[in-house]
């Protein structure tokens, strides 16, 4: 993995008081951070009831728009 390009903003004391990142580093770290909590949000609900593939279709054709 590559080293995060980052700059820091600081205040009138020198203070680091934020970061700065480009957008490609930001959409890869908020991409890692989404299949991070969809891994534990399937690894959580483990023990939960499956649908077979019809069970699925029906579930998802009766959700509210």
């Amino acid at each position: 993995m590559n080293p995060i390009k980052r700059k820091y903003i600081v205040d009138e004391n020198n203070t680091k008081v934020a970061v700065q990142l480009d957008l490609k580093t930001f959409d890869q770290i908020e991409q890692v951070m989404e299949d991070y909590a969809l891994y534990k949000l399937l690894q959580d609900n483990n023990n939960d009831e499956l649908l077979n593939l019809q069970e699925a279709k029906d579930y998802y054709k009766n959700l509210k728009k």
